[in-house]
């Protein structure tokens, strides 16, 4: 698959190359696995990069991979080293007079191959980066590490990057130009399948889209197939991630993906209490989690539901690892008919969050959120608010249109204004987003 967009963060690396030509720059560069981190790293605009990918390998070993990549990007004998840090120091002071980058790929690693890389690293950059002329890119995909390295005021490297960059999934306009280039004739249902499956990760993407699976019915297929890339991909996503206690950070997302929003409904299925550091952990720490209260209400809110971030997360949870049995017994034909069977009800969840998407990056709004009363039985789908203007846009999400009742959403609304005072005086518009409207 060619490359798709990434504009403004392109733009931002080239302006940092420009910037490392007077001064060393150091960049951060964050995301979730699969996302295209070092796609875009490579797409800097720098003439000459060279890349360090930091494999768990004795740091003897990994020195002769980056030796071996600087000679044969700058042309010149390297020369022998054993520590990382001090061929980064060698070629930092290098750049004084022929200034390049260099891309540390998975750069968290370093913690199983030699934890005082990143203090001698910050000695050698405090040292030389002054003189230099090197841009340096540091990526990494386990957020808890990177965060700890990057961020912790006790760690070495706290406050050495002057950039820091999150690269985030492929807007839903992507999502559609992509499709369309592979599938002229999509339906909605063929957009919403791959927004439900991928989330716009973007290898999650190329994998179906190289292979030809681009419409539902194929990519449906494509997750079950035997030599399918997604059955065991939320496990080694994640297992890293949450170390020893990995079980019960499953337990609770996939008590989240089925459905189970509140903290007491999870508590309940797992029969545990106790909860809220691993909750707090899901959401601070690893990004995982999202809390949501009715619109307007307070953080502090006791209607606070729970939500998994990542739609391919979602997804696994819910067919691959609550069926991990099939999986294990190599029942992938049995796994299919749930997939196919279930995959209205997921991805009806999908075209909600999809519009959610969608109005948040039209730039629109001010806050957008969802409705529920204590009970849940006055529930709204979408709340879209514009509070300069004055103005709020409310709507029903179902995947036909002839399903909305206009009616009943106006007793909804009704309902919601008699405690919801921040709505109270806007002009509000009522309408129903279906799958027609993606």
């Amino acid at each position: 698959m060619k490359f798709y967009d990434r504009k403004e963060e392109i733009a931002l690396l080239e302006r940092i190359v420009k910037q490392s030509r007077e001064q060393s720059r150091m960049t951060v560069l964050v995301g979730r696995r699969r996302i295209g981190k070092t796609e875009l790293a490579k797409r800097c605009g720098d003439s000459l990069v060279l890349y360090f990918f930091v494999a768990r390998k004795a740091e003897s070993l990994l020195c002769d991979d980056f030796v071996r990549e600087a000679e044969a990007k700058l042309g010149i004998p390297i020369g022998h080293f054993t520590s990382v840090a001090t061929l980064f120091g060698y070629l930092l002071q290098l750049s004084a007079q022929r200034p390049f980058t260099i891309i540390m790929d998975e750069f968290q690693d370093f913690y199983r191959v030699n934890p005082a890389v990143f203090s001698e690293i910050q000695n050698q950059w405090d040292r030389y980066k002054d003189q230099g002329h090197l841009n340096l890119i540091i990526s990494g995909s386990i957020f808890t590490m990177m965060k700890h390295i990057f961020e912790d005021s006790k760690e070495p490297l706290f406050s050495r990057a002057q950039k820091k960059i999150t690269v985030l999934p492929f807007k839903t306009v992507v999502l559609k130009t992509i499709l369309k280039d592979y599938n002229p004739h999509y339906t909605p249902d063929d957009l919403l399948t791959l927004y439900a499956i991928t989330g716009g990760v973007a290898w999650y993407v190329t994998l179906l889209m190289d292979d030809g699976y681009c419409d539902r019915e194929s990519m449906l297929a494509a997750l079950t197939a035997r030599d399918s890339l997604f059955i065991n991909e939320g496990q080694n996503m994640l297992v890293e991630e949450f170390g020893k206690e990995y079980t019960t950070y499953f337990s609770i997302m996939s008590c989240i993906a089925d459905g189970l929003y509140s903290r007491g409904e999870i508590e309940n299925r797992l029969n545990m209490t106790n909860l809220g550091s691993y909750l707090k952990r899901l959401e601070n720490d690893f990004l995982l989690i999202k809390r949501h209260v009715p619109v307007f209400e307070s953080a502090s809110s006791k209607k606070t539901r729970y939500e998994l971030n990542d739609n391919f997360l979602i997804l696994w949870f819910r067919f691959f690892y609550k069926y991990q049995a099939m999986v294990e017994n190599d029942a992938l034909g049995q796994l299919a008919r749930i997939v196919v069977r279930d995959f209205d009800q997921f991805s009806g969840l999908c075209l909600e969050r999809y519009f959610r998407q969608k109005l948040r990056e039209s730039g629109r709004y001010t806050r957008i959120g969802g409705y529920w009363n204590r009970s849940g039985e006055n529930e709204i789908d979408l709340v879209a608010v514009n509070e300069i203007d004055g103005v709020a846009d409310i709507f029903e999400v179902k995947r036909h249109r002839s399903r909305y009742d206009e009616k009943l959403l106006q007793d909804k609304v009704a309902e919601m204004l008699k405690t919801c005072k921040p709505l109270q005086g806007m002009k509000i518009t009522l309408g129903c987003l279906s799958l027609e409207d993606m």
